[in-house]
């Protein structure tokens, strides 16, 4: 494996760095009280990665088996438990752990702990998964076709 050929062809370099402090507010919250932070969207990174902090709530379930075409996904966890599924079984994952999915990876996460669990979430390539994460709550509220339609769109498939 090698480096990648150069994008920046400039002599010196640029100042285009991008801050986030911690205390920004999150930009999605759902109906349980779970918070999504867009640390670096698709869009903020040209499209190289996506990297989300999702803290779940107590007993706040989450997204069962499904995989990716396009993305691979990433889970290192921040604090708490969260039960990650790698393909063959779920594994109680604690502060420190992670799990790399590969496109075409069957996988899922949640927390059904008796307490809260943060996890980052990197999405690579940086694929637009804001829209996502604001509407997921939502699906329930969509006739077949349309929630059909967003999963595709959203390059999310579920086999249970």
């Amino acid at each position: 494996m090698s480096y990648p050929e150069p994008r920046h062809h400039g002599d010196k370099g640029e100042v285009n760095a991008v801050f986030r402090p911690a205390s920004t507010p999150a930009d999605v919250r759902s109906p349980s009280g779970a918070e999504t932070h867009f640390v670096a969207s698709g869009v903020s990174t040209g499209g190289e990665f996506g990297l989300y902090r999702m803290d779940m709530v107590p007993k706040g379930g989450g997204p069962s088996t499904h995989f990716h075409k396009t993305i691979s996904e990433s889970f290192y966890i921040l604090e708490g438990v969260v039960r990650l599924y790698d393909g063959e079984r779920w594994i109680d994952a604690e502060k420190g752990d992670f799990l790399y999915v590969p496109p075409g990876g069957l996988h899922g996460f949640r927390n059904d702990s008796d307490a809260p669990a943060s996890t980052l979430i990197l999405f690579a390539p940086g694929a637009p998964r804001e829209e996502y994460f604001e509407k997921v709550s939502t699906v329930g509220r969509m006739t077949d076709e349309e929630r059909t339609a967003f999963f595709i769109k959203h390059d999310t498939y579920w086999v249970d």
